[in-house]
């Protein structure tokens, strides 16, 4: 991508156009309800600027990952709901995204209003960049703003081949987090550390090579830090990963020793039988996983040491969850962080964290500097009484 090349709408007359924008509207949803509507209240703002200039606002995003076709609990309309309150009146919400459901749906939008299309990945073309499914969706539109960020690496029907059927603009939130990486990528001050978390090595590959070259800590958690530990040796029990990828991450790691990069992976880390709310948990070292447990979050020691590690830096990149954020206990540590709000490093972070809002405390004690380019885990006693699981993110 040729940062230099983006295009916002900025000036554009807008009247009576089908402006498609692909957001993230990505929530987590409980009972039919947005149970954290931080992603949508940021692009609320947005959507606003293109319904006062006169556009036909038309929303598409995926949600969730629904399986052979449409599914009744990865509907996007209880999003569209909570979105049209946060607007301020109601959207409109086509059952369906491409097809006679969405086209009746954009015909009736008057100027200066908002609808939702029905969940892209309904559809096995939005997953395949299928140009045949991408052209049911341009047919929709004018023109197509992209602002959804965290989903703009993936080469999809709705990120990619639209783009290249319509005249094509990047969104504000966008533009955002794009200006914020080439601040702390391109002139960045050091010393500098990126917190990538999130389940998939093989979706973040290329930003993983990326940083190790530009970054002199690179701190991995949530699952992915699962198939680091497999690269390893370190038994995982039941933990999601992908061992297919186990050497893609022993290659990052090699490179990170290359590029003078320590990687920082978890100390300690809360497991259970099962991901579920309320289930019994306990901490053991991340060496000591047992057999038939999965890693659902860091632990209070990687907790403390990743702090350290952020507090000693003057430049941070944080995209990506670092545990289960969704579901007790862990839902209840992120509450705990907020409390702990106070100033932090320079900070860049990706739509599907918060950390730029809740930078960890300068005043944890800093974990004592390891001479190794790979922070391993250290074996020490398990600590089985512990209950309340820490998340140090959650997505935005």
């Amino acid at each position: 991508m040729d940062l230099d090349k983006l295009k916002t709408t900025v000036g554009l007359d807008l009247k009576g156009k089908r402006v498609i924008v692909r957001a993230d509207l990505n929530v987590p949803v409980k009972d039919g309800k947005v149970s954290d509507a931080t992603r949508l209240e940021r692009l609320v703002s947005g959507l606003q600027d293109l319904a006062k200039r006169g556009a036909r606002v038309v929303v598409i995003s995926h949600f969730g990952r629904p399986k052979g076709g449409p599914d009744l609990q990865f509907s996007l309309k209880p999003v569209a709901d909570k979105l049209g309150a946060l607007l301020g009146h109601p959207v409109a919400f086509a059952q369906d995204c491409v097809g006679e459901p969405a086209e009746r749906t954009v015909a009736a939008l008057p100027p200066g209003q908002v609808a939702v299309l029905e969940n892209l990945r309904f559809h096995k073309g939005e997953e395949k960049n299928d140009a045949e499914f991408a052209k049911r969706l341009a047919g929709l539109g004018d023109l197509f703003v992209n602002d959804a960020f965290s989903a703009a690496h993936r080469a999809h029907a709705s990120t990619d081949a639209i783009a290249r059927l319509l005249p094509a603009y990047a969104g504000p939130l966008l533009m955002e987090e794009v200006d914020a990486l080439v601040r702390v990528l391109e002139k960045p001050e050091r010393p500098t550390a990126a917190v990538i978390g999130g389940a998939k090595v093989s979706s973040k590959i290329d930003v993983l090579t990326h940083l190790v070259a530009k970054v002199d800590r690179l701190i991995i958690g949530g699952a992915m830090a699962n198939t680091f530990f497999l690269a390893e040796g370190v038994e995982i029990g039941r933990s999601l990963a992908e061992p297919d990828h186990a050497k893609t991450a022993l290659d990052i790691m090699h490179a990170a020793k290359a590029r003078h990069c320590e990687i920082v992976l978890p100390h300690d880390v809360v497991v259970a039988a099962k991901l579920e709310a309320g289930a019994r948990s306990m901490v053991v070292p991340a060496l000591e996983t047992p057999p038939d447990q999965m890693i659902l979050d860091v632990g209070p020691k990687t907790v403390a040491h990743y702090a350290g590690v952020i507090g000693r830096c003057r430049t941070l990149l944080w995209n990506g969850p670092l545990g289960a954020f969704e579901i007790s206990p862990s839902a209840r540590a992120r509450s705990r962080s907020r409390a702990r709000r106070q100033p932090s490093p320079r900070l860049a972070s990706s739509p599907r964290s918060r950390a730029a809002e809740t930078p960890w405390p300068r005043s944890t004690p800093p974990a004592s500097p390891t001479s190794s380019h790979t922070s391993r885990p250290p074996v020490a006693p398990s600590s089985n009484g512990w209950k309340a699981a820490p998340c140090l993110a959650s997505p935005r």
